[in-house]
């Protein structure tokens, strides 16, 4: 799944969740490059990891530095449902 995509796909969903209020893909598009960045500017997400900070996002799991390299840890929640345990 590309960015666009996954873009799309989480303003269609947040939208039909949400009781009715729209999220366009432009508004989803500019809170994912605000937290995890661009190019040109890095996302809250980056300036946490060099900060030396771990970046947890509940059952989905956590971003951390590990020798100054952006890792990821899967939460218990994630790890169930990728292994048909949860869901």
């Amino acid at each position: 799944m590309d960015k666009t995509h996954l873009i799309d796909i989480t303003a269609r969903r947040a939208s039909e969740s949400a009781g009715g209020r729209e999220l366009t893909p432009g508004d989803v598009g500019r809170v994912l490059e605000t937290l995890f960045g661009t190019v040109e500017h890095p996302g809250t997400v980056a300036e946490a990891l060099k900060s030396d900070e771990t970046v947890s996002l509940g059952s989905f799991g956590s971003f951390h530095s590990a020798d100054g390299t952006a890792a990821f840890r899967p939460g218990k929640a994630l790890s169930e449902y990728l292994h048909g345990q949860a869901g």
